[in-house]
């Protein structure tokens, strides 16, 4: 599936409304920042995210996103339906690589992207869950879908749910909406959480923690690794093998394919070209 970008009017200089953004060295922190409101979201978040987002994927010396929200109640509620307008429009009915902009892989972002995940996530809120890399959770959180309950359809969150959760369990919570409410534990046991930790206080820790590990590889080589491995939940197995083929020798090109193994040979830290158009020079 092809994604086209357009150009965004967002001043990331300026106070985000509902959002905090803020640059780590190489990674990038995005906050969901409305606890007054269950950190819910809203129309407006939408494209300040999607110009995050383009940063995120465009500026190279960003190397890595983390996804998490402020307090320890709530992660997401999803979205404030107060905020709907009162034509029942949340959308621009528009297809959907022209609409939906909320999460890494609705934007085209291939550089690894760890969740965080401190309360609640309930519905829209789940599109930074399903969509995420590394899913890390403190024991208090807990998953939840409640579109059915209050009218809408459970789509597009809940086909990333199918996706990392055996289906019963992805129906239980698409159909019972508000209902049920699926805990981290029993979460982590069914693979939507990969990381669990005692409590919000230990999220930040264990995710530093990961991206320090992350932010040692090759960044070319990890963008092309993870276009290979979620590309593969859109294929069948042999034509996926295929396009993890072709990843992998455009790859051959690129100065970290050689930068690598000469590093580990001189028993050195690699230095890794974050170029990821970059391409070895050919001395003939």
């Amino acid at each position: 599936m092809s994604i086209r970008f357009r150009e965004t009017n967002i001043d990331l200089g300026r106070p985000l409304e509902g959002l905090r953004y803020e640059r780590r060295g190489a990674v990038a922190w995005i906050t969901i920042d409305r606890p007054e409101k269950a950190n819910s979201l809203t129309k407006g978040m939408e494209q300040t995210l999607r110009a995050i987002w383009s940063e995120v994927r465009d500026d190279n010396e960003i190397r890595l996103a983390v996804v998490t929200a402020t307090g320890e109640r709530h992660f997401s509620t999803g979205f404030d339906v107060s905020s709907v307008d009162p034509d029942g429009q949340v959308a621009n009915n528009l297809p959907l690589e022209q609409d939906v902009f909320w999460s890494p892989h609705q934007n085209g972002v291939w550089k690894p992207v760890i969740c965080a995940v401190n309360g609640l996530a309930v519905g829209a809120g789940l599109h930074f869950v399903v969509d995420a890399d590394i899913v890390v959770a403190s024991e208090n959180a807990a998953f939840m879908d409640s579109h059915t309950s209050v009218g809408m359809v459970g789509a597009l969150e809940n086909v990333g749910l199918a996706r990392r959760l055996p289906l019963g369990t992805a129906l239980r919570m698409t159909l019972m909406g508000r209902h049920y409410r699926l805990p981290a534990r029993r979460a982590y046991e069914l693979g939507l959480v990969d990381e669990l930790v005692a409590s919000p206080e230990e999220l930040a820790p264990a995710v530093e923690q990961m991206a320090d590990a992350i932010l040692q590889n090759s960044p070319q080589a990890m963008a092309l690794s993870k276009q290979a491995v979620w590309g593969a939940q859109e294929r069948g197995y042999g034509e996926a093998l295929e396009y993890a083929w072709a990843l992998l020798r455009l790859h051959w090109s690129h100065p970290d394919f050689i930068e690598g193994p000469r590093a580990f040979v001189e028993k050195r830290a690699p230095r890794w070209n974050p170029d990821p158009n970059a391409r070895i020079e050919n001395d003939s």
